[in-house]
């Protein structure tokens, strides 16, 4: 480690030329890509159910080894047919700390999300802490796998179970994960999954949901597509969930780079896990090389006592530095709007959460970043807490 690397935030130039992003989009083999596109141009079949879309749900049915995968347009879609296909309604049971998208999904449909407290072990839905939120209004839960490592879907489903509610599962973060051996998707009644630009997997922009349920998949199929069942025939209320040919091009497309976006990420991690071994108040989320993981998320929870510097002041350097490091999910769902408005007692409840929130901090990775760069990142990572009190008082200062 350099210790003695001048500081762009306190007046030398910065460490990259160009930023470095969390969510840098993986590309695929271009040429492949292009082929598809073009083949899809000629073929002048652009959305509707088109062939790469069926390819794309045998493709993930076959990889995951779930009955039904339904590609959708975008995740959140995905999300609100999913809760509308079960039934949803009243009151459902969901972490703070996850995305907005999780919560708006559900009051959108004027339903209820109760926020639950999180394991800071796991940063998951705290499987004890939800049966004190159960009540009459309750119809559901969902939990989110944070960071693509698992929720405890054992005992998840054994809550639901006995309390006859519905089960979903926001995996936006956890495509090509497993837990016990089982591929992620097909757990609870549903899971939904993000392939969003920012994902190590991506369709442009997409999503799926997956289930082993029959009569759902049929129902969710026909509420993606306004409830048409054949040529001019509607037999249920739906909307305009479908994703495009050109989107399930650029699936297929990354599919095929999978293993490659995953064995960068891997190695990006194990460079950050060495690149960050020594610094004190630093600790990095670690997944289980058990199980099949994604590695997209390097996550790092700050100790302030340790460190000399809040998560906030870490980014600020990481930032002069042009490394464009994220706060997740800062400041938590419920204190956004119309959240904080509706719940204002909420952080009362949710103290695991509160603190997450102020201490977490995702760093790049992906096939734009190299082990140069993350040794880099840790090098300035490391001069940062050498000189926290230089550092600090720039910060108070006003950085001048």
């Amino acid at each position: 480690m350099n210790n003695t690397r001048p500081l762009a935030i306190l007046g030398a130039a910065p460490a990259f030329a160009e930023p470095l992003y969390v969510g840098r989009p993986n590309i695929g083999d271009r040429e492949r890509l292009m082929a598809r596109l073009n083949d899809m141009l000629d073929r002048r079949w652009l959305t509707n159910n088109g062939p790469y879309v069926q390819e794309l749900e045998r493709e993930l049915e076959k990889m995951m080894s779930v009955k039904h995968c339904i590609a959708m347009c975008n995740a959140t879609i995905a999300l609100e047919i999913a809760i509308r296909a079960l039934e949803l309604k009243g009151e459902v049971i969901i972490p703070s700390f996850t995305f907005i998208a999780t919560a708006h999904a559900l009051q959108w449909q004027e339903i209820t999300p109760v926020f639950c407290d999180v394991d800071p072990a796991t940063h998951n839905l705290d499987p004890r802490r939800i049966e004190e939120l159960i009540t009459p209004r309750t119809t559901g839960i969902i939990g989110v796998h944070v960071w693509g490592r698992p929720c405890d879907t054992t005992a998840l489903a054994e809550i639901a179970q006995r309390h006859q509610l519905k089960l979903l599962f926001d995996a936006a973060h956890a495509f090509g994960c497993t837990t016990d051996g089982r591929h992620i998707g097909n757990f609870g009644d549903v899971e939904v999954f993000s392939f969003h630009a920012t994902k190590f997997f991506n369709a442009f922009e997409g999503g799926a949901v997956t289930t082993n349920d029959d009569a759902l998949a049929a129902k969710i199929r026909l509420m993606k597509n306004f409830g048409f069942s054949g040529y001019d025939n509607v037999v249920y209320i739906g909307t305009n969930g479908k994703m495009s040919e050109a989107s399930a091009v650029m699936a297929l497309t990354s599919l095929e780079s999978m293993d490659n976006f995953i064995a960068t990420n891997r190695a990006n991690h194990e460079t950050y896990v060495a690149s960050c071994a020594d610094l004190p108040g630093l600790k990095l989320v670690r997944y289980d090389d058990s199980e099949r993981n994604n590695y997209q998320y390097v996550v790092v929870e700050v100790n302030e006592s340790q460190t000399g510097l809040s998560r906030d002041e870490l980014i600020r350097v990481l930032h002069a530095e042009n490394v464009i490091a994220r706060r997740y999910f800062y400041p938590g769902c419920h204190r956004m709007e119309p959240y904080r408005s509706f719940f204002p007692h909420a952080r009362l409840l949710l103290p695991d959460t509160e603190a997450l929130a102020d201490r977490v901090l995702v760093l790049p990775t992906g096939t734009a970043v190299n082990s140069r760069d993350v040794d880099s990142i840790g090098d300035i990572l490391y001069s940062a807490i050498a000189n926290a009190p230089a550092v600090r008082t720039h910060a108070e200062r006003g950085g001048k």
